[in-house]
């Protein structure tokens, strides 16, 4: 299945890679607070995989942001990405699990996906194997390293505008 967004066949692969990156082996995330991420609230569409995506993310509190994303394809889910940034030990991390449309989940109960952070550069915010880019107030794109069974890896864009 085209869809393990980073679940079981996460690969960062920098020779294919052009938008995204991966922490330098034993090196610390830098500090980072949900300010440098906080232009990411709002309600966001977009295309990708065939289908019509959704993604929410919600304002910064309690220490994180919270998001739900959803595709569509031919009339059915395809599958839901619940998660959330989180403030951890001055830096940011970004975590979530994934769902098919029937809400049962890919990862082990107790299993979630972690990605630290990479670096903030301005409008751009490196996390391993994703890049959250503000093109504009209306528009955004998030760069992800999806893996396949076969242990390929490519970089899809996922461009969003806001509803």
């Amino acid at each position: 299945m085209r869809y393990f967004i980073c679940a079981l066949f996460f690969v960062v692969s920098a020779a294919h890679a052009q938008n995204t990156t991966a922490l330098p082996e034993g090196a610390a995330s830098p500090k980072a607070t949900l300010k440098d991420i906080s232009w990411m609230q709002g309600h966001w569409s977009g295309e990708a995989f065939g289908g019509i995506t959704e993604e929410i993310w919600g304002p910064p509190s309690g220490g994180s942001m919270m998001f739900s994303f959803k595709l569509v394809s031919d009339g059915q889910v395809g599958f839901y990405e619940l998660g959330h940034i989180r403030e951890l030990d001055n830096t940011l991390v970004y975590e979530l699990k994934h769902f098919h449309g029937d809400l049962k989940g890919w990862e082990e109960k107790d299993e979630v996906q972690s990605f630290k952070l990479v670096k903030v550069d301005g409008k751009r915010v490196y996390f391993e194997g994703f890049t959250f880019e503000k093109v504009s107030n209306d528009e955004i794109n998030i760069y992800a390293q999806i893996g396949d069974e076969d242990g390929s890896a490519e970089e899809v864009t996922f461009n969003f505008k806001k509803e």
